[in-house]
């Protein structure tokens, strides 16, 4: 059941940071590894800066931040 949660949440977070990056949606798969990685990044960043997370809510805003920060690396690549 963890890891159901975890890719609802991973593909939740995707999706939000497609909308939030100006629609840099990559479809359903593509949003469901961009949120997975993003989760992770996210805990990582959350982690270095001291910030706790807790609960869905807690996992969706940091998933989401690292998806963003992951879009925006994304970006940058591209554009180079």
């Amino acid at each position: 059941m963890n890891l159901l949660l975890f890719l609802v949440v991973g593909l939740v977070a995707g999706w939000l940071a497609g909308q939030i990056m100006k629609g840099k949606s990559f479809g359903l798969v593509g949003n469901l590894i961009v949120g997975v990685v993003g989760a992770f990044i996210g805990g990582f960043v959350f982690g270095e800066l001291g910030i706790n997370s807790y609960g869905l809510f807690g996992s969706i805003v940091s998933a989401v931040v690292g998806a963003v920060l992951l879009l925006w690396i994304i970006g940058l690549v591209k554009k180079a």
